[in-house]
């Protein structure tokens, strides 16, 4: 099947796609809510604004294409962020860094729980609640969370003297 039939027979759901060259090298990942047309729109739009140049040089190198269909948009996002990361295709700019979305943990095991912040999720026991994108609603989140559960913000549970926070009256004082 050539690149214009695998473009019309992409399927109307999310999923990430993977652009190719001649040789089979990855140029580009991305993630789309339907993947026929964001796909498409590469082929038939050709306004593309500030990364014009960029855009137009990948687009002529590309021969084939491959997709994998995932349950929902975020879904999709992890998996492009998970794909970039691992494979490091030549026209993923942004996502080839080492960041991560962030998490909400919370380990119910620890005597006086606390929320924190974490960038991967680890096998330790902890809930892990998340990916927020972007940060900023994690954030928002945890404002809310801090404001309406008085969980402990400080690290020192086993201080001399009550935080600040305690004071606040944001914190029930195990400190």
């Amino acid at each position: 099947m050539d690149l214009q039939e695998k473009i019309r027979s992409l399927p109307d759901a999310p999923g990430v796609y993977l652009f190719k060259d001649a040789r089979g090298d990855l140029l580009y990942i991305g993630k789309a809510l339907s993947l026929r047309k964001r796909v498409q729109s590469y082929f038939t739009d050709r306004d593309f604004g500030y990364d014009a140049e960029r855009l137009s040089a990948m687009l002529g190198q590309i021969a084939d294409l491959e997709f994998l269909l995932t349950a929902n948009e975020l879904e999709a996002l992890i998996l492009e962020s998970n794909l970039i990361k691992q494979r490091r295709p030549r026209y993923n700019i942004v996502l080839r860094d080492d960041k991560h979305y962030p998490f909400i943990r919370l380990n119910l095991k620890d005597p006086f729980p606390a929320l924190q912040v974490s960038r991967r999720i680890k096998n330790d026991g902890a809930l892990y609640f998340g990916p927020y994108v972007p940060a900023g609603t994690m954030w928002d989140l945890l404002a809310l969370l801090n404001r309406t559960f008085p969980l402990r913000t400080c690290r020192n549970i086993a201080g001399r003297t009550l935080c600040l926070e305690y004071h606040l009256g944001r914190c029930l004082g195990p400190c």
